[in-house]
Formats: structure tokens, sequence, C-alpha cells
């Protein structure tokens, strides 16, 4: 049986089946996503969706959807589902009898005396969808007809009816070849056997997705079908449908289809589901390699980069894509902080290169060499510092004390805004913020003794003191026993939050031990999950323990009380180090809960936020490489715990 798999009655029910998404990408930007029984809620979902470069490389959705219908006898009997407004059609899905993902996506019909099997995949690093159509059972004559929905737009927006439309198909082999729009590459769409397409333009119209309903965003779209696909199929001769940028031979498609499908990873377990997760969010096209932060909305972010890298590559042994994605980012970061750029132009999240360092450490944890660490990156390590210590940053400056203030909001991982105005406010002294520096700098330190490099020694050498000493004045309150999460000016702020958590995960800490078992024990009180940690403690009453509403109200609950299971990971990280071998089973535990979600939202993968609340509803990306990096990560380092 497989690992992943649902059966009618599951699928029947659209309040289960339509909250169950499904992504698969080709490695290279592409990717194709819908829910379990193919009705599209979102506007980000499709079974085509790719960067077009001559819209800035952004992702377009240009095949929505494909509808088949079966006929027996002249009986029709249509398997696609659409939502319109206060209504399903066609309801497809009542003739659905088993879904399963082993490796790929398998839907399994049955429309009287016939059984029909429809697989699914993408071709790597190529922009094509193959669709593999097997009559596995009929008691007569059959034909199946497939009609395409174009969409040809931006993933973010949505299409209407229009004149300006170029409506008309063109003629290729086996199929034809269709432009909406100018700037678009042709979407050609070809069978693998002899068809007859049948010219029916047409839009459909207002079709709806309950996703951006339920958001508050805007819903509703219309469709371009060109016309209809219609063949005959057999038992033992099943049938290709392709749509690609680039014309194909048909008859090369099945034989595409069974190469593209040995490539696949099983997905039979708890690990080969992340093994596979975390192969879908890694980009690679042209010279460079990116992490994808998350499907079907999110794109990349240096931050999460960094964060994710270790996890989704060093844990699974691939030092080669870890340093292509590193020198892809790099370049980043080192425009912005190379002291020949204006980076007082800009404001950057300030601790998104200080999370560079941990990468290294991590980095350093898989074996490479310190010496050969400093000598690679000195440069880009020694501007990191330099930049922060002149404070020729807008958003940050270095004070007499060590520490580093932060003059605006906006500057760290809680920065959602609503109507430009962001909702924490996380100014002054910012507690990850500093531990991350102490730890920056000490790392560098150790990195630069490697080749004696006495100029920065000499320079840098007199901080870590006075930072550990002016972090416990500023932060620490004995009587508390926890971290501050902020000060400014006057006001602290003592919210129990996640943030205080990294003074004592980060590899060189500012706290002793007694401290850090304390920051551990608050956190476990009131923050810790089965999905992660919270943002905010549910006492405080600024907590919102639900993700729902509009885009305003759910922005209020993304950092005051939603959880992240990222976080476990760090978390983790200084749950170990305090206990050691005798901390394993329970942080295996703390994993295994995870094990629920490959079914319950992004199937095979984790989510990028839960609800604060039980039942801990999963929401906002299906799949979120930070969410799967992670959890790969702390089963990674378990395991070398153990074999110590």
């Amino acid at each position: 049986m497989s690992y992943l798999k649902f059966d009618k009655a599951q699928l029947v029910n659209t309040e289960y089946s339509l909250k169950r998404e499904f992504i698969r990408t080709n490695r290279a930007g592409s990717f194709a996503s819908s829910t379990i029984i193919n009705c599209n809620t979102r506007k980000y979902h499709g079974l085509l969706i790719c960067p077009i470069k001559a819209f800035n490389n952004e992702n377009h959705v240009l095949l929505s959807s494909l509808d088949e219908t079966i006929i027996q006898h002249g009986a029709e009997f249509n398997l696609g589902i659409r939502k319109y407004p206060g209504t399903y059609s066609p309801k497809g899905h009542k003739y659905i009898r088993e879904y399963e993902i082993d490796p790929n996506p398998v839907i399994t019909y049955r429309v009287g005396g016939v059984l029909l099997q429809k697989e699914l995949l993408l071709v790597e690093k190529e922009q094509r969808l193959l669709v593999k159509y097997t009559l596995l059972e009929a008691n007569s004559p059959t034909i199946i007809r497939l009609q395409p929905f174009a969409a040809f737009r931006n993933i973010h927006e949505l299409t209407q009816a229009n004149l300006h439309a170029n409506t008309r198909a063109t003629q290729v082999s086996n199929g034809i070849g269709l432009k909406l729009y100018p700037g678009f590459p042709n979407l050609i769409m070809q069978t693998s056997r002899n068809s007859e397409f049948v010219h029916a333009p047409d839009w459909y119209y207002d079709v709806e997705y309950n996703e951006e309903k339920r958001r508050g965003y805007a819903c509703n779209e219309d469709l371009f079908v060109p016309g209809y696909f219609e063949m005959e199929i057999k038992k033992g001769s099943p049938i290709i449908f392709s749509a690609g940028t680039k014309e194909i031979a048909p008859n090369a498609l099945l034989r595409q289809f069974n190469a593209e499908l040995k490539k696949r990873v099983k997905r039979d377990s708890f690990d080969s589901c992340l093994k596979n997760a975390a192969e879908q969010t890694i980009s690679r096209k042209e010279k460079a390699t990116c992490i994808i932060n998350g499907f079907p909305f999110l794109s990349h972010s240096e931050r999460n980069t960094y964060l994710a890298l270790p996890g989704l590559c060093l844990s699974r042994d691939d030092e080669r894509t870890f340093l292509d994605i590193l020198t892809t980012t790099l370049k980043t970061i080192s425009n912005r902080f190379s002291p020949d750029k204006a980076l007082n132009k800009e404001r950057t999240s300030i601790d998104v290169p200080l999370w560079f360092f941990w990468t290294l450490q991590q980095y350093m944890a898989f074996g490479a060499d310190a010496k050969d660490i400093w000598l690679k990156y000195k440069k880009v390590i020694k501007d990191i510092l330099k930049t922060l210590k002149k404070g020729s940053h807008l958003a940050v400056e270095l004070h007499e004390n060590g520490l580093l203030w932060t003059s605006k909001k906006g500057v760290t991982w809680m920065k959602v805004r609503n109507n430009g105005t962001f909702l924490q406010q996380r100014m002054g002294y910012v507690v990850e913020v500093n531990a991350l520096w102490y730890n920056a700098i000490c790392l560098s330190l150790d990195l630069a003794k490697t080749t004696n490099d006495k100029a920065f020694i000499k320079e840098w050498s007199g901080y870590p003191e006075q930072i550990e000493q002016s972090f416990n004045e500023v932060f620490w309150d004995e009587s508390k026993a926890y971290l501050a999460d902020y000060v400014m000016d006057d006001y602290t702020s003592w919210s129990i939050r996640p943030n205080m958590l990294f003074a004592a995960s980060l590899p060189y800490s500012c706290l002793d031990f007694e401290q850090k078992k304390a920051v551990l024990e608050k956190i476990e009180s009131d923050l810790l999950t089965p999905r992660g940690l919270r943002t905010l403690s549910p006492n405080s009453q600024d907590y919102l323990g639900v993700i729902s509403g509009n885009e305003h109200e759910r922005n209020r609950a993304f950092h005051n009380g939603s959880v992240f299971p990222w976080l476990i990971g760090h978390y983790a990280d200084a749950y170990l180090e305090l206990h050691k071998k005798s901390g394993i089973e329970y942080i295996n535990r703390l994993l295994k809960g995870f094990e629920e979600c490959v079914n319950e939202h992004g199937i095979g993968s984790i989510s990028q936020v839960y609800d604060g609340n039980p039942p801990y509803r999963p929401n906002e990306a299906t799949s979120y490489a930070l969410s799967i990096a992670e959890i790969i990560r702390v089963k990674k380092l378990i395991s070398n715990i153990s074999n110590q």
C-alpha cells in the first residue's frame, strides 16, 4: 500500500479533499499544483506554471487545468471539477476511486465499466507537463476527450475575457500551439496518438477559487478553451498528453515519460517525503542555483536561504549544491555590503547577513576546514562586520557597549505590515540580532586565528567580552528568568517570543548553562506545540491563535501566536547541547509528530505556518523550504549524536 494514498470516501468529500494539495516541480522554476481532486482553489494553482523570461522571470500560469471526458455509446462523463459561484460544474470527482503518490500523482477513475488511470509529471529542467492515460478496464469501445483551459497570466493576478487575446490556434504535429498575448512562449499541446482536435474557442466565465475567497482576495477569473482533443483509447495502449513551450515528436512522448519516471524519488516513508520535498525547493537554471522559499506562491528569500541551506543540502550530503547556492546568494550580500557600494540607499533586514555566519558554522560541522573557509570567505566576512561597525547602514548602528541598535522597524524576520505599517515594533536593541552579532564576531575571530590574521584579531578581539556583559545587562532579568525581546530607550518588551531562543541555540552564546536551561523552560511552557514554536505566548493580550480572515487579519496573527515548524530546529540545537544523548528520545518524539503533516495540507511536505491553537491547522504555503530543511537537519543531528 502506498504511503501517500486517499480513498473514494475521502476524495468525494470536498471538505476533506479540497484542503489537500500537491506540488510537482521541474527543478528549474516551473511547477504544477492543484488539489488532489484537480479542482483549483487558488490563483496559484495550475498544471503548467513557468518563469517567463520576457516578464522578469516571474512565474506565469499557462495551462490552468485539463478536463477529461470519457465517451461510451454516445454517453459523456466529464471527469473534471471546477468551482463557479454557488456550484461545482462539472463534478467529476465523484468518479475518482483512488489517489496516490508513489512517486508521482496517480488518480484512478471508475465510470461504469471503465477503469481509467491518470498519471502526471513534469519533465526535469524542461517546461513540459506530461499526463499519461491508461485504460485498465473497458467493456466497449471508449473515446477520451481532453479539453485544456488556458490562463496566460502572472500567478499573482487573475485574467478576464478580453478582445486583446489572440485566440487563434496554430497546428503542430498531433496538436496545436496557443499564444494568447505577446511576450509569452507558445503553449504547445500534443498527444502521443493521432487525435482529432476540434476547434471550439470559448471563454469559461467566473471560475472561482475558494482559497482566495477565504483569504479576502479577488477570486474569480475567466479561462480560455481553444477546443478539445478526441481519440479512441484502448487497453494496453496508453496515451500521453504533453503541454510545453517547445514542440516534441509525438512518438517520443511515451519514452520520455518512462525515462522521467525512473528519475523520481519514491515517497514511501516520512524520510523519503522529506527528501523529495527538499529536492523540489532547489531550482537550477542557467548559471544560478537557488532555493524556492515555498510553494505555490513564494519565491526567493535571502534569509531563508542561509537558514535552509544546511538542512536541504548538507544534511543530505549534497555539498556541491550547497556551494552552488551559497555562491549564487553571496553575490547579493557581497554587492550590498561591499565598501564600494552605496549601502545607505537601501534598508536591509539586519539579521540576514548575520545568518550567513551560522551557515558557515553548519558547513564546518559538516567537515569543512576552518582555514579554508577563512581564506575563501574572509572578504565578505570582513565587509559585513566592517559595515555594521561603521554604522553606515540606515537601519543599524554600533553603540559603545558593543551592541547593535536598530533604528527602524521591519529589519528582523518579524516584519509583516498592514497598510504600510509594521505590526511589530522591534526596534532598538533586538535580542536575536545581538545574539547573532556576538556569534558572528566569535566565529570570525576563531577563523582568523587559523591564518594568524593579526590585524583582524587586533581590531575585534575586545568585542566578545564586552558584548557578553552588555547583552546580559540589557536583556536578562534574573527574577523573570528569560530574555527581553527588545529594548528601546526606556521601554523593555518582555513579550515571550521565540527570538530569545537563538541566544541559547547559536554555537557561541552570551548565556551560561543555567540561563540556557531557563530560556528553554520558558519556551517549552509557553511556545512549544506539536507543530513547532508559537511566535507569542498565549498568555499575552496580543495573542491570536488562529490565522483567518482577510489579509489584514491574517497578518496580525502571523507573528502573534502562529506556529512556525522551522523554529523546532533551533530548539533542538539548544536542547541537545544541554542534554546530549539523554535528550534524543524527547526530540525524536517531537519530530515524529510532524509525520502527520504530510497528509494534511501540502501532500508529502510540511507547511509554512500553523495555527497556535489546537488542532494546529496548517496555513499559507503548502510546502515551505525552511520547514522541510530544519526537520531534515535535526534528524541528521540526532543521528550524528547517536553515533558519537
